[in-house]
């Protein structure tokens, strides 16, 4: 499996971190975990299961631990941990760090930071944030949209249509992610967000016109940088003789990354208006999802009319 990195001056910049020890190989410095630690226990000298690789966040407990030590202890305790290999450590609450602390950290070389920001609100973003960074991802051909809260994958061959079928969406009053090339992320062991390659940002491609600036024609409510995958629609040619679903009983799913997404097949013949069956199949998703299932109410119906005869 590919192994994804972020440069931890990037992660600084994202946080507006102050830079209490900032060492001059900063730019080749990178994280490679998403995992974030509290260093209680190998400051009291357990290493066990211990990895440098992850940012280590101290608090006012850490920091009350090591200044209650004697400084023979003090030293013992921070230098074992510096001597691990730590990627960076940065100390919560806008805590004041005595200069004896910042001087070990200049002696390993180590990268140290402060927040204003309480300890808890700034692991949970960061642990966010490096999610993000650190994820799975693949790339498919398709395009993404949003359509009434819903992150809508358009999936099928070259020529179905999807492009087109954006843009009557950006003018009903939806929004575009991605056209022609889609990055997909896993950000946790149930989400996928998708989010369109830089370069084609915004940028719609249509056949006999040419590159469309999307953001720049209807403006930016249009446009959204990333959205959380909720369903896939495959387009394809109708198939004569082929069974698609009528009643919608039958779950699909399609798998990407190891997440299996709610998806639904759409056959394409001459006439139907592909927009606003995106987005009936958007809104009877966010129904589904909100507890209340048509086909099965319809079902039940059946059965109690059969039932009663």
């Amino acid at each position: 499996m590919e192994e994804y990195k972020v440069a931890l001056k990037a992660l600084v910049d994202e946080f507006s971190l102050e830079g209490v020890f900032v060492p001059d190989n900063i730019d080749d410095i990178y994280v490679v975990r998403s995992d974030v630690s509290r260093p209680g226990l190998p400051l009291c000298g357990f290493f066990e299961f211990f990895e440098g690789g992850r940012i280590q966040i101290m608090g006012k407990m850490e920091l009350s631990y090591l200044f209650g030590l004697s400084d023979e202890e003090r030293k013992k305790s921070i230098t074992a941990f510096l001597s691990r290999n730590v990627v960076c450590v940065v100390v919560t609450t806008g805590l004041d760090i005595p200069e004896e602390m910042i001087d070990y950290f200049k002696q390993y070389n180590t990268p140290l930071f402060r927040t204003a920001s309480n300890t808890s609100d700034f692991m949970a973003a960061l642990i966010a944030s490096l999610n993000i960074h650190l994820a799975e991802r693949v790339s498919l051909h398709g395009v993404l949209v949003e359509v009434y809260g819903e992150g809508v994958l358009l999936l099928g061959d070259s020529g179905m249509g999807k492009s087109e079928t954006a843009i009557e969406l950006v003018k009903r009053g939806h929004r575009l992610i991605a056209d022609d090339s889609v990055d997909i992320k896993r950000v946790s062991a149930k989400t996928l967000v998708g989010s369109a390659p830089e370069l084609i940002r915004h940028y719609v491609e249509m056949r006999g016109i040419g590159i469309v600036d999307i953001r720049r024609i209807f403006g930016m409510g249009s446009v959204k940088l990333s959205e959380k995958i909720d369903l896939i629609i495959n387009i394809e040619n109708w198939v004569e003789g082929k069974m698609y679903e009528r009643f919608g009983l039958d779950d699909e799913y399609t798998d990407i990354l190891g997440i299996k997404i709610p998806s639904i097949t759409v056959p394409v013949t001459p006439g139907r208006n592909l927009a606003v069956i995106i987005e009936i199949a958007a809104m009877n998703h966010r129904q589904k999802k909100m507890g209340y299932n048509t086909a099965e109410e319809f079902n039940k119906k059946l059965m109690n009319m059969y039932g009663e005869d």
